[in-house]
C-alpha cells in the first residue's frame, strides 16, 4: 500500500506566519503537525512509500526537512505551482501524482499534512483492510454551523449512504475529514475528472463514488484539528500541551508569568509580561507586554503592548503601539 501526504496547501489564512514556511511545519508541541503523521506511516509495516505532495514554491523547504528528519519512507512529489491561483485542486493533484509516481494498481491511504487527528493511521488501515471498500474518517463536529464547511455524511452500519460536500443547511453534525484509504480499483481519480468533476475539493470525488458503490467510514472520537486559520492552530496546541507550557533551554524568561498552552521557543526573550495560550517563536524578543491567544513569528520584537488574537510576522518591530 502506497500512502500520499497532501502538503501543497499556501495557508493564505495563517499569513505572515505561513508567507513564507508551510503551516505543515508548524510546531505542535515538542514536534509539528505533519511529523505526527510521517511518524504513523513510518511505524506501519503495510506502508510501503509516503509521498509527500506539495508545490514548487515549497518544495525545497520539504527535502530539507525529510533530509533532516529520521524518517526512511518519504519521497516528495512536487507539483508544478507556485501561487494559489495556479493549484489543479485536490483531486487534481492526486490524479496527477499517481500518473507521475506510477501508483496505477496499488492501494492508496489519502491523508492531508495539515490536520492533527488523535487516532492511530493503524487503526484506521485496520478498518479499510477488514472491508477492503474505499474508507474515509469521519468526525461529529458538534456543530451544524462548522459542518457547512465540510463534508456532511450520513451512515447506517458504518456504510456512508450519503455524502454532501459543504451543505448550506446540514442535519446533522458528522463530517468527513481529509483521511481516505482506496482500494486499487477506487483509485479513479482520471475517470472522475474525465466526467468534468470538480477538481478542487476531495469530498466531490467521495460523493461521485458513493453513487458508485459502497463506501464506508471510520468515527472516531477524541480530537480533530483542521489547521488553517490562527485559531485552529491555537487550539490544537492547546490540546496537545493540555495546560502545560514549554520553554525552550536556550530561551530567556526573565520576571515574566507563563500561563497555560505557551511555547516560548529557542533563542526566545520574554521580560517583564504575561504570556497565556501563545506562541513566541525563535528568537523573537518579547518584553514589557501582556499576551492572549497570540502568535509571535521569529527573530520578532514586540515591547509595552497589550495583545490578544494577534498574529505577527517575522522580523517585525513593534513599540508602544507603534
Amino acid at each position: 500500500m502506497q500512502a500520499v501526504v497532501l502538503a501543497g496547501g499556501y495557508a493564505t489564512r495563517l499569513w505572515p506566519v505561513t508567507r513564507n514556511r508551510p503551516k505543515m511545519f508548524l510546531p505542535i508541541g515538542e514536534t509539528t503537525v505533519i511529523d505526527r503523521i510521517l511518524e504513523d506511516l513510518e511505524a506501519d509495516d503495510r506502508i510501503e512509500d509516503v509521498y509527500v505532495s506539495t508545490n514548487e514554491r515549497f518544495a525545497d523547504d520539504f527535502l530539507d526537512h525529510l533530509a533532516e528528519s529520521d524518517f526512511e519512507k518519504p519521497t516528495l512529489s512536487v507539483e508544478e505551482t507556485v501561487e494559489e491561483d495556479e493549484k489543479f485542486g485536490v483531486i487534481g493533484a492526486l490524479a496527477q501524482l499517481v500518473d507521475r509516481e506510477g501508483l496505477d494498481g496499488e492501494d492508496l491511504l489519502v491523508i492531508a499534512g495539515d490536520n492533527l487527528i488523535s487516532f492511530d493511521v493503524s487503526d484506521f488501515l485496520d478498518s479499510f483492510q477488514s472491508h477492503g471498500q474505499p474508507t474515509l474518517a469521519a468526525y461529529d463536529v458538534g456543530s451544524r454551523e462548522r459542518a457547512k464547511s465540510y463534508g456532511l455524511i450520513a451512515v447506517e452500519d458504518d456504510r456512508v449512504v450519503d455524502f454532501q460536500e459543504k451543505p448550506s443547511n446540514p442535519d446533522s453534525t458528522l463530517v468527513s475529514i481529509a483521511c481516505y484509504a482506496f482500494p486499487a480499483e477506487d483509485v479513479r481519480f482520471e475517470e472522475y475528472l474525465g466526467g468534468g468533476n470538480n477538481p478542487d475539493e476531495p469530498g466531490w470525488f467521495i460523493e461521485w463514488l458513493v453513487d458508485r458503490g459502497d463506501v464506508r467510514s471510520f468515527t472516531f472520537d477524541g480530537a480533530w484539528f483542521d489547521i488553517g486559520t490562527p485559531e485552529s492552530y491555537l487550539d490544537a496546541v492547546a490540546w496537545e500541551l493540555d495546560g502545560d507550557s514549554v520553554v525552550a533551554e536556550s530561551a530567556t524568561v526573565d520576571n515574566a508569568e507563563i500561563g497555560e498552552n505557551v511555547h516560548v521557543m529557542d533563542g526566545a526573550t520574554v521580560e517583564d509580561s504575561t504570556v497565556a495560550e501563545s506562541l513566541i517563536f525563535p528568537d523573537a524578543t518579547v518584553r514589557d507586554c501582556e499576551l492572549r491567544d497570540t502568535i509571535i513569528d521569529q527573530e520578532t520584537h514586540v515591547e509595552n503592548l497589550d495583545l490578544a488574537g494577534a498574529l505577527i510576522g517575522a522580523h517585525t518591530h513593534i513599540t508602544n503601539g507603534q
